[in-house]
C-alpha cells in the first residue's frame, strides 16, 4: 500500500522537522527533495554543468555533510529554476512517493508538481522576518558570520526566485492545507500536521 504526504513551503518554515517528525509518527519513509537540489548545487560550485550534474547523481551525494551550508542553498535555488534539472529529478521524486508503507516527501513544489495525486498535501509557511531568525540562529551555531539583515535578504531573495520561476513555481496546491508556525513550537506545529493526516490515514 503507498500513502504519499506532500509538504511543501519556503525556506526555514519548519518543514523538514515536521516532515521527517511526521514519517517517524506513522512509518513512513521520508525525502527532502531539497538535498537533491543542494548535491546538484554543490556539483556546480566544482565546475560541472547543473544539468550534467543533475542526470548523474547518486544517492551517495545526499549524505555529504555539508548540503547545509548557506552558499549551498543560495546555489541550489538558482539550479532549481533550470528545467531540464527538474525535469532529471523528477522520476527519481515520484517513484520515491509511491514507495510501499507510506512517503512523505516535502520541498516546493510536491504537492503542485510532483505528486498532484498525494492523499494529504501541506503547505507550511511562516513569515520571512521568523524564518530569517530561525536560520540565523542555526547558522549562528555553526560559526556562521552573517548578519541578521544579510540572512533576511537572503530568504527574501530566495522566496521571490522560488515564486517567481517559469518551471514549478512555489505555490501550494489548490487543496492544500496552510500551516502557518510562525507562532508555533515545533511540538505544536507537528502535532498540527499529524491531526491533519490522520483525517486521511487513522491510526
Amino acid at each position: 500500500m503507498s500513502f504519499t504526504v506532500a509538504i511543501d513551503g519556503p525556506a526555514a518554515a519548519g518543514k523538514g522537522t515536521i516532515s521527517k517528525g511526521v514519517a517517524a509518527h506513522f512509518g513512513f519513509s521520508h525525502l527532502d527533495t531539497g538535498l537533491l537540489y543542494r548535491a546538484v548545487g554543490r556539483r556546480t560550485l566544482d565546475g560541472t554543468s547543473a544539468v550534467t550534474a543533475a542526470q548523474t547523481l547518486t544517492a551517495e551525494e545526499l549524505q555529504q555533510g555539508d548540503l547545509r551550508t548557506a552558499e549551498i542553498a543560495q546555489a541550489a535555488s538558482k539550479v532549481a529554476v533550470i528545467p531540464e534539472v527538474r525535469a532529471a529529478l523528477v522520476d527519481f521524486q515520484r517513484a520515491f512517493a509511491l514507495r510501499k508503507g507510506g512517503a512523505v516527501l516535502d520541498g516546493r513544489d510536491i504537492g503542485t508538481v510532483i505528486c498532484p495525486q498525494a492523499e494529504v498535501k501541506l503547505f507550511v509557511t511562516a513569515s520571512a522576518e521568523v524564518r530569517a531568525e530561525r536560520r540565523f540562529l542555526e547558522l549562528a551555531a555553526k560559526g556562521g558570520d552573517a548578519t541578521r539583515d544579510q540572512v533576511l535578504a537572503d530568504v527574501r531573495e530566495r522566496d521571490m526566485r522560488d515564486a517567481e520561476r517559469s518551471t514549478a513555481p512555489m505555490k501550494p496546491a489548490d487543496d492544500a492545507v496552510l500551516l502557518d508556525t510562525s507562532n508555533l513550537s515545533i511540538e505544536d506545529a507537528l502535532a498540527q500536521a499529524v491531526s491533519l493526516i490522520e483525517v486521511k490515514f487513522p491510526v
